[in-house]
Formats: C-alpha cells, structure tokens, sequence
C-alpha cells in the first residue's frame, strides 16, 4: 500500500469507530436491511412477497458478496444494480422482488442519512467527554487567579477555571445544536425517481392509502420516526449542509481552545501532555512544542472550509435531481467527520493531560497587579485624608514612571515602592502589600464557575453519564 496515496484521515487521525460508520460495510449492510425493510413492508401491505423470500434475504444479510458485485459494477458501471445483483446470487429465490419499487436513492440516501445519524450520535458522546474533562478542570482551578488578556494586553484578573468555563460554553452550545439536528434527521423513505411514488400507484393498484403507509413503515424498521414529507429523487441536500455547519462549529471552537493553550504553552503557565519519550524539534532538543493543539487547528481549518461543500451542492441542485452531488458527497461528508472525530480525541487528550504551572501564573500576575489595584490604593489613601483628584494624578504619573522602568529599563516593577515613597498617598510599603492578595481582583470568576458548572454542565453530564469514561487514542 506504500504505492499509492492513503488519506491521512484514516492513518493517522481517526479513530476506528468513526472510520467503521463510512466504512463500505456499513454502507452496504445498511443497503441490504432497507432492501429487507422494503420487502416486508411490501409484504406487510399485501404484495405477492412471501416470509420464505424475507427469510432468505435476512440470512444474507451480512454476508456481502463483495467480489461478485465488484465484477457486475466492472461491467454495467452501477453500484446499486451491481449489488442487487449480488444479494440475487445468493438469494435465488427473492431475486425478483429486490429493490422493487425502489429506485438508487432508495438505498443510498437513505443510507446517507443513517450513517450520518451514526456519526452524530458518535460526536455527541466524544463532545459530552470533553465537556466532562472540562468540567473536572474547572472546578480544580476555579480558584486558582490568572491574568486575564484583552487584545493579548494584561486586563482584569480571572481565574484557571473561569477561563475554561468559556471552551465549556461554546461547547455546550453545540450539544445543544446536535441534539436538534440528530433529533430531526428524517429518512427519504421510497418515493421514486421524482419523488412522486409512481412506481407504488402501479404496483398496489392506485390504491392511496395503502401507499401512505410506506414511507411511515420503511421508517418506524429503520429506527426513524418518520420521512420527509416530501421530495425530488434525493432528500434535500440542504439536509447536508445543516449536519457539516453543525461540525464546522465545533471545529471553530476546538480550534479557539488550541489557540489559547498555544499562547499558554509560550507563557509557560499551562502546557498540553507531552510524552517521556517525545521529540519536540529535529534541532532544539529542549524544545517542548504544542503540537497537539497545533493539529486541532489544522484539522479545524479543514472542516471549516468544508462546510462550504455542501452549502454550494445545494445550492446547484437543478429540479428534482442532479448527479453532480454524488463525488462532492463522498468527500466531503465523511472526511468532515473523520477530521472532527480527530479534533475531539485530540482535545479529549490535550484536556486529560494539562499541566498548569501555578507559580509561573502567579509570577506573571503579580508582576502586572500593582497597576490593576491602583483604584484600591487610591481608594485606602482617600481614607487616610488624601484628595482623591490630586491622588488620580499622581498615580498616573507614577504608574508611567514604573511602565518605563518594566519596558524601557527591563527592571521589575516598582510602583508599590514609588506610591510608598510619595508621602501624598500617606501608605507604607507593608500597608501597599496587603492589598496584593490576587484574589480580590477576581471579582465572581470563582463564583460564575461554580454556578455554570452547576446549573449548566453537570445537569446534562449527569443525564448522559453512561456515554462518560472514554480516553483517547492518539496515533501520532
């Protein structure tokens, strides 16, 4: 196989669970059941489809003659036909009744719509663990004070764990957006070439009640609640476009979060997992690179741009079908989710594995706080008798004195001990010192965390607590 180009999805970044839902045989046993569903429905509905063909398509059902519809496809350059023609070899006796009524997208949208379920409902519970991970994160740092950037400028203190409240949310954002496209995926059903049934009015004979009862009945045997209503050949393919927006979205998040541990990692104040035995650069050998959440963000910007896929095919769709679908549809649907189901292992093994460095943080923030409780000393020296407007003043003009001694002069700063030694403010060293305690420039992080972790992740973690527990697998 070194011969040839293999996609990296597969090799390296997907899992085989994932890999398993796209898989020919998944396709094709899916195939073969909605061919079995079709025929008891017919059956069921009083066509000349006896239990004795049934049975004997059940018995093949998984047993996929796949070198016999390899060779008719060679021949007659159509899969679907190709591989009723194979389940027909092995099952003699319905040969005739296969497929009947059917057309191509009869099995392969609907298909498409059940492996898509499949893969969601596998993305939702790779998404619940990495909330979950979050979440036990949270709650350890919620506490724990960190400067805080607006514009990558030192702001207002936060907390670890505040900061991570906002990954969580985005997240839980998206939970909420799968719940609603996994809940209202709809099957095609059987409608035919133009979506209009004809083939069932000849079949049952005009008889249009009967015919309702289809599509209601292939659905409630495939585990759907029910079909779209109405169609061309295809389901629409804006149904596509919903489902890949909707991983795209996650990407986007996924790679908010790899961009904030990067800038931590060159902080050194959180750094992701890295092995006994890791190299993180061919020539600086101490190198300890982010490379994890590097390939978050790689693999976020495929899926972003893919989603663009869809968006266009639907939008070119011409009447009630065209086959310029088919290739884009092959790509881009499953390589979307193989890249997100990538994405979310990593960010389940990035979040497992973090390393926080409280004293590198605390360094950090005490070395930007005398700025931040400026308002507070100017408040204490008011209290010892001095005037608010002249102390204004002065602490501007000492906190440009000390800004210079940090980025012109590469000292540290000194604007305790210049507000110390300036007898308006009428305030020690010691009493400057006491209001250094991070925490009280934190405001209700702590507070917020707690009460998000509360009342908003622990509900939903609690209500799916037996999808929790997974570890990633990482390849590479």
């Amino acid at each position: 196989m070194n011969d040839r180009y293999q996609s990296p999805l597969s090799e390296r970044y997907a899992s085989k669970e994932m890999q398993y839902i796209f898989s020919p045989d998944m396709k094709f046993r899916t195939w073969r059941k909605l061919w079995i569903a079709l025929a008891e429905v017919e059956h069921e509905l009083g066509l000349n489809i006896t239990q004795e063909q049934i049975d004997e398509l059940k018995a093949h059902q998984d047993d996929i003659n796949y070198d016999v519809a390899k060779e008719r496809e060679a021949l007659v350059r159509h899969d679907v036909m190709s591989h009723v023609y194979a389940y027909g070899v092995q099952c003699p006796k319905a040969k005739g009744i296969i497929h009947l009524g059917a057309t191509s997208c009869y099995v392969g949208d609907n298909t498409d719509i059940i492996v898509m379920k499949e893969a969601l409902l596998l993305v939702r519970k790779k998404l619940l663990n990495v909330v979950n991970e979050l979440a036990k994160f949270a709650d350890k740092y919620k506490a724990l004070p960190t400067l805080a950037f607006t514009h990558f400028q030192p702001a207002q203190p936060t907390t670890v764990g505040k900061r991570a409240t906002l990954w969580m949310q985005e997240l839980m954002l998206y939970l909420e957006d799968l719940e609603h496209i996994i809940g209202s995926l709809k099957l095609l059903g059987s409608k035919g070439t133009t979506g209009t049934q004809a083939s069932f009015l000849e079949l049952f004979d005009g008889d249009q009640e009967t015919i309702d009862k289809i599509d209601p009945m292939i659905a409630k045997k495939m585990g759907f609640e029910s079909c779209y209503p109405v169609s061309g050949q295809t389901y629409s393919r804006k149904v596509d476009t919903r489902v890949l927006n909707v991983l795209a979205g996650i990407a986007a998040s996924a790679h908010k979060f790899s961009n904030d541990i990067r800038l931590l990692q060159h902080l050194k104040e959180i750094e992701e997992p890295f092995e006994k035995n890791q190299i993180g650069s061919s020539a600086m050998a101490y190198k300890r690179n982010p490379m994890r959440s590097e390939r978050i963000a790689s693999l976020a910007r495929y899926v972003m741009v893919d989603a663009m896929n869809p968006a266009i095919t639907s939008a070119t769709q011409w009447f009630e079908r065209t086959l310029d679908d088919s290739a884009n549809k092959r790509l881009s649907v499953p390589e979307a989710f193989l890249a997100v189901d990538g994405i979310l292992d990593l960010y389940l093994n990035v979040v497992d594995g973090l390393v926080v460095y409280p004293k590198v943080i605390e360094k950090r923030l005490m070395s930007e706080l005398p700025f931040m409780a400026t308002e507070n000393i100017m408040m204490d020296a008011v209290k010892a008798g001095g005037d608010r407007q002249e102390l204004h003043e002065r602490i501007r003009e000492l906190s440009m004195e000390a800004g210079k001694n940090v980025k012109v002069e590469g000292k540290d700063n000194n604007l305790l001990e210049l507000i110390a030694a300036d007898p308006a403010f009428n305030l020690t060293l010691e009493d400057l010192q006491k209001t250094m305690d991070p925490s009280k420039y934190t405001g209700r992080a702590k507070e917020q965390t707690e009460s998000f972790l509360k009342n908003v992740v622990n509900p939903v973690l609690e209500a799916n607590k037996e999808l929790l527990g997974l570890t990633a697998d990482i390849k590479v």
